[in-house]
This record gives C-alpha cells, structure tokens and sequence, in this order.
C-alpha cells in the first residue's frame, strides 16, 4: 500500500495562516525525504461559509513548482475540480506537468461541490455531475487517444488534439460517492477516491460494495481499478482546523490519533481494508508532524514487511 499527504496550501494547514511557498515546499521535500510516496494538493478558490473567509493557493501552479523541487514523490490533485478548468486545457495542463515531473503525476477530477467558490468567480453552480460526465470525456479521450470531439450541452472540444501527446498510462483519479459517479469511474477511471476517514467504517464499505456493483454493470473487473482512501491524521498537541470547509453533506469527520503504533495500526486497517493508496491529511502539517507521521509509516511498513514473512 503507498503512503502520500496532503500539502498545506491553505489557511490553517499549518496553524499559521496561507502558507508561504518556502513552507510548502520544505514539507514537499520533507515527505519526499522520508520515504512517503506521493504528495497531494486541494484544488478550492475560497472558503465562504456563515459569514467567514479564509484562503488557499491555487492548486496546479504550486503542484507545477512542485514538480520540479521534488524528484522521487508522485504528485496529485485531490482532486481538481472540472468546473473551474476548460476540460481539453485540463488535459493539456496535465500532459505538461506530467512531462516536467518525469512521469510522476496522478491527474485526480472530480464536480466540485463548494458553491461559493462557483458563484464568486463565475462558475456555474448547476448540473455539476452532468458537466463533469462531458469534461471526463475530453479529458480521458485526449490523454489516452490523443483527440477528442464532443459536440455536449456543456464543453465542447472540437478535433482538439494533444501535442506533445500524454503519457497515455497517465492515471485518472475520480473522487465519488454518488450513483452517476461511481458509473462515470466504473467506464473512466483508473483510480478512485473517497475520504475522509478514521479507521475504515461501514460507509467506505457501503460505497466500496456500490462501485464493485458499478463495476459489475458496466463490466469491468472491480480488481483493476485503484482504491484511494483519504485519511485524517491529528496531531492534538496544536489546536487547528480542518483542512478546509467541511462538506456539509459528509457527516463530523473522523479521524487518526494516537502513538505512531497506534496509527501504523490504523493504516495496517486500511490495508486489510483493500485500500491501494492512503492520502493523510495531517492536522496540522507542519514539518514536526511530518516527521512524526513518517514515523508510523515505518512502522506500518516493518510490520506489513513482518507479516509478509510470517513473524507475528
């Protein structure tokens, strides 16, 4: 199972306010130099929700930068949200910063779901799982085929071609939770995302059983898609929020604490779990929390690497 975290690009990530660019990328290289395999980052414009502000970069141009300070890590969206992008410039952004990056990025999409940020800077807030369904068409099309031409009520690409072309194992990750989504990943998707968790819980298995079903549908062997978990990792010894508003249709999100056994014991669960790839959100991440999380990572990884060999 990998390992990667969020980087703190919003207010708050870090108890300190919008980190500045030198913090995010320590953090970046600090993962990358304890041995996590991939980095991740939001992709919001603004925070608004009863009456209060708060702030955060805009996702790709720091994943750009990056890209080139890091050399080993994977990086991903998590996830960009297809509403605030034309779909084939999308594919276009993420051929690029694949290219720049050797090979290492995970291009996460998903609708959006935060209307403030729609409204405050001129997206439309409606049909959002009907405009991601044409923009994952151009997308997936110019990335894996090099062309697409879709004529749709919402994005139009007309014989857009991507030159230089993509890696065309490039993967595309869907977050999805809903009926339409978990179809759209089932035909589309080469990874999936759900978050956030604790330990794993009824309603990941729930979602888990309704995307095999998805799968099934459109008949595709549920085993060859990747599963992505997000996962909260809280570090109380520093009083900060949440990574970003809570989703007011997601229920209080839960989360991992505890000693570095404690948690390597929570991502050997999600192991046992299914899960192919853990992305933590570390509350707060900083450079010490990082660190202490890489701690629980080796432990995690000495006692996989245990059992594998039959010691208990």
């Amino acid at each position: 199972m990998q390992i990667g975290i969020v980087l703190p690009i919003a207010d708050e990530d870090d108890g300190a306010g919008v980190p500045s660019w030198p913090s995010i990328r320590a953090v970046a290289l600090a993962a990358e130099g304890a041995g996590l395999d991939s980095v991740w980052v939001f992709d919001h414009l603004l925070f608004r929700s009863d009456g209060e502000e708060s702030g955060i970069h805009e996702c790709w141009t720091i994943l750009a930068a990056v890209a080139e300070a890091t050399s080993r890590v994977e990086l991903g969206t998590i996830v960009m949200c297809t509403g605030f992008r034309n779909a084939a410039l999308l594919a276009k952004m993420a051929a690029t910063l694949d290219h720049v990056s050797g090979g290492r990025l995970i291009l996460g999409i998903g609708s959006g779901w935060h209307d403030p940020e729609f409204e405050a800077f001129g997206y439309p807030t409606d049909h959002k799982v009907g405009r991601f369904a044409e923009a994952l068409t151009v997308i997936a099309g110019l990335i894996r085929d090099r062309r697409a031409d879709l004529d749709g009520r919402y994005v139009t690409a007309r014989d857009a071609v991507l030159l230089p072309p993509a890696r065309p194992d490039l993967p595309i990750l869907v977050a999805a939770k809903g009926p339409r989504m978990l179809e759209l990943t089932a035909r589309h998707a080469d990874a999936w995302n759900l978050a956030w968790f604790g330990l794993p819980d009824e309603r990941l298995g729930r979602v888990r059983g309704e995307l095999a079903a998805a799968c099934t549908s459109v008949g595709r062997d549920p085993a060859t898609l990747t599963i992505t978990v997000g996962v909260t990792v809280r570090y109380p010894s520093t009083e900060v929020g949440p990574a970003g508003p809570p989703d007011a249709s997601a229920p209080a999100r839960p989360g991992l604490t505890g000693t570095p056994d404690e948690i390597a014991a929570g991502l050997r669960a999600h192991l046992d779990a299914g899960a192919d790839h853990v992305i933590a959100v570390l509350e707060p991440c900083t450079l010490e929390t990082v660190a202490a999380f890489a701690e629980a990572v080796t432990l995690f990884r000495a006692g996989v690497q245990a059992r594998g060999a039959g010691v208990t």
